[in-house]
């Protein structure tokens, strides 16, 4: 049996900033974290060598270990408060742009580049929004601190180090397998060796769930087991879209990240982007249930020819169905079933015309694609109706805001899934309907990304801290 005042489960940007901040309030509480993924210096692909995914196991080292997701994403910051998720809701939008700023200079502070992307050309930004308007979509600019894939996990190993120097405790390969609640009052976890072994209660006056994206299915199913008041929320289903830098020059130039929303006919579901790239190149993530999505980041130096980005569709479910995760899951299974256990990738004219893509006709485009292990096919044979149609019609209406995005050569990978859906009920001190359990970061359904995560994490942390 282990004891510790504060234990947090998971290392991802919600969990660091949690302990980061205790730190910087000179908290002298004892505080625990578990990862079951690795430090941040031992985290690599082995697709960098083997040039295709091998599916590591016991889990994938692009969404698991010290940073999460965010250590090999692009490492973009948002700096508004409208990017991010509900937290502001919340917490006031007022008091998170100033959080937002706050812990921007943090990230500073270990190294992220002072430029910001996507401001001082007030003109062409006016002149991308009004034929974004004119196409009945919704342009948010938003200021971007771009660190780059590289740099990410450079300013990430510094804070890795900052932590354990000023003695935070970090148990990597470690899992949780479940918490305690004895009386309605959370009193720790149970914990084992990621890669099996005997488990082990971690006894703690406080516990903070921070799982990221990726533990948003376990905490769903925590929810369910202890009856943590929660309710299913929107979810997320789209494809990876890429073309060449050329078609995006100019938003690129501009803005960096174009984050476009619209609601297109005939279903008027909300469709957007997100996760622009510009030169970026496109990845792959799997999932503990051998389930295989795509993704995509960009490197501060490293350059491809292409610009890649999300186009994610979402869908609200209503009484009775209350299993958005699973759903999204499923369609997922059935697009890896056709790609053989690989990522799907079709060309947009492919679709309209109603055929699959070959793998020949990838060989002859402009647009060569930067997963290179992607299988060429039909992505249209695992793709819910009602997303395709959204995806196709939010396509064409992008094509008015950037002239030559639906080309027929314009590459979709599929599946493209966000697992946030679960939505953990909190009070503006984020506390969960269980006395001493706190639920912070993308997998509480609150927060969409490295800053709002990391944004989370520090206002956690306060609350620790001012109790």
């Amino acid at each position: 049996m282990k004891h510790c005042d504060i234990l947090i489960i998971g290392a991802g940007p919600s969990g660091i900033f949690t302990a980061l901040e205790l730190l910087r309030q000179r908290s002298n509480l004892r505080i625990a974290i578990v990862e079951k993924g690795s430090p941040i210096e031992k985290r690599s692909c082995p697709k960098d060598v083997t040039k295709k995914c091998v599916n590591c196991k016991p889990y994938c080292h692009i969404t698991t270990g010290f940073s999460g997701a965010g250590a090999f994403s692009d490492g973009k910051l948002s700096l508004s408060h409208e990017i991010g998720g509900d937290l502001p809701s919340l917490v006031g939008t007022d008091f998170a742009q100033e959080l937002i700023g706050y812990t921007d200079g943090i990230y500073l502070e270990f190294g992220a580049g002072k430029s910001v992307e996507g401001v001082g050309n007030d003109e062409k930004v006016k002149e991308i929004r009004k034929r974004a308007i004119q196409a009945g979509l919704k342009l948010v600019d938003c200021p971007i601190r771009h660190l780059g894939t590289e740099k990410a996990q450079e300013i990430y190993a510094k804070i890795q180090q900052y932590l354990l120097e000023n003695g935070v405790e970090i148990h990597f390969g470690i899992r949780c397998d479940n918490i305690i609640i004895e009386n309605g009052v959370c009193k720790g976890a149970v914990i084992s060796p990621a890669k099996g072994g005997e488990a082990v209660t971690m006894l703690a006056k406080e516990t903070v769930i921070a799982t990221g994206r990726r533990g948003a299915d376990w905490l769903e199913r925590l929810c369910a087991e202890h009856g943590i008041a929660h309710k299913p929320g929107m979810v997320d289903i789209g494809v990876r879209v890429e073309v060449r830098n050329e078609i995006m020059e100019d938003v690129n130039n501009v803005l960096y990240e174009s984050k476009l929303i619209g609601f297109p006919l005939p279903f008027k579901n909300m469709v957007r982007t997100f996760c622009q790239n510009p030169g970026g190149f496109v990845s792959q993530e799997n999932y503990d249930n051998d389930l295989a999505v795509v993704n995509g980041h960009s490197y501060k130096e490293k350059k491809s020819k292409n610009t890649n980005l999300s186009i994610l569709c979402s869908h609200d479910f209503i009484h009775p169905f209350n299993q958005p995760i699973a759903y999204a899951q499923k369609v997922g299974e059935i697009t890896n079933m056709l790609g053989g256990g690989h990522i799907l990738v079709q060309r947009y004219g492919d679709i309209l015309q109603g055929k699959r893509t070959w793998q020949d006709e990838l060989v002859r485009s402009n647009v060569r694609p930067t997963l290179t292990d992607a299988v060429a096919g039909d992505i249209t044979a695992a793709m819910p109706y009602r997303a395709m149609i959204n995806i196709i019609n939010f396509i064409q209406a992008v094509d008015h805001v950037v002239p030559g995005f639906a080309s027929t050569e314009t590459l979709l990978y599929s599946p493209e899934l966000k697992f946030y859906s679960n939505c953990v009920q909190l009070d503006d001190q984020l506390k969960t309907s269980v006395q001493g359990l706190y639920c912070i970061g993308d997998s509480s359904g609150w927060t969409r990304g490295l800053m709002m995560a990391s944004v989370m994490g520090v206002l956690m942390g306060r609350q620790i801290q001012s109790r």
